[in-house]
């Protein structure tokens, strides 16, 4: 019985997309209910560092850096930059103070959805595409009815493995709205 795609690892995706908003939905809930609001104003702090200190990942890939295993670096990328988001949008909560922290907000959000669909999907979809394919050759289908048979989970691995292009030019938006952010921060808070 063929598993399909979907199935396999999109569900799983958005079900840890889902998790994300809930706890943030959970966390802001709490941090209201119990008055700690202030908390939240503050998590901004951390969440940014934490998404900082991912970017050591990305140093390494480039070879900015020689040190470090590339495959911890990673784990540590996807790790600090998920929770360093989830402090960002605690911190964001459901306030609507101001323009730009809103837009970065969004930013980082859609910048953390490109990053889960590279880690989560891409590469766990080409090796079901490939599976898929090695199955039903050796059932003893032709090289066209294999095709056939993985064409819509072909064309949706394609249509994913276009993700870098979204997260690496979202995330220089999203590094530029929250400069900006910080910066009005530091110019306009009343720092008594």
């Amino acid at each position: 019985m063929k598993i399909s795609l979907w199935r396999k690892h999109v569900l799983p995706f958005a079900l840890l997309l889902g998790l994300l908003v809930a706890i943030t939905l959970a966390g802001d809930y709490a941090l209201h209910r119990f008055n700690l609001v202030w908390v939240g104003r503050y998590l901004g702090i951390p969440g940014t560092l934490l998404i900082i200190g991912s970017l050591v990942y990305s140093m390494r890939k480039r070879k900015y850096i020689t040190a470090g295993d590339p495959k911890s670096l990673l784990q540590f990328h996807e790790f600090t930059a998920w929770l360093g988001s989830l402090m960002v949008l605690l911190h964001a909560g459901v306030h609507f103070n101001a323009l730009l922290p809103w837009l970065a907000t969004a930013a980082m959000a859609v910048n953390v959805v490109s990053g889960m669909v590279g880690k989560l999907l891409l590469d766990r979809s080409r090796r079901h595409v490939q599976g898929q394919r090695e199955q039903f050759q050796l059932r003893g289908l032709s090289k066209p009815e294999v095709e056939q048979a993985v064409f819509w989970d072909a064309v949706t691995v394609e249509a994913m493995t276009q993700w870098r292009k979204v997260h690496i030019p979202i995330f220089i938006v999203f590094a530029l709205l929250a400069l900006g952010h910080i910066l009005s921060i530091f110019l306009f808070w009343g720092w008594r």
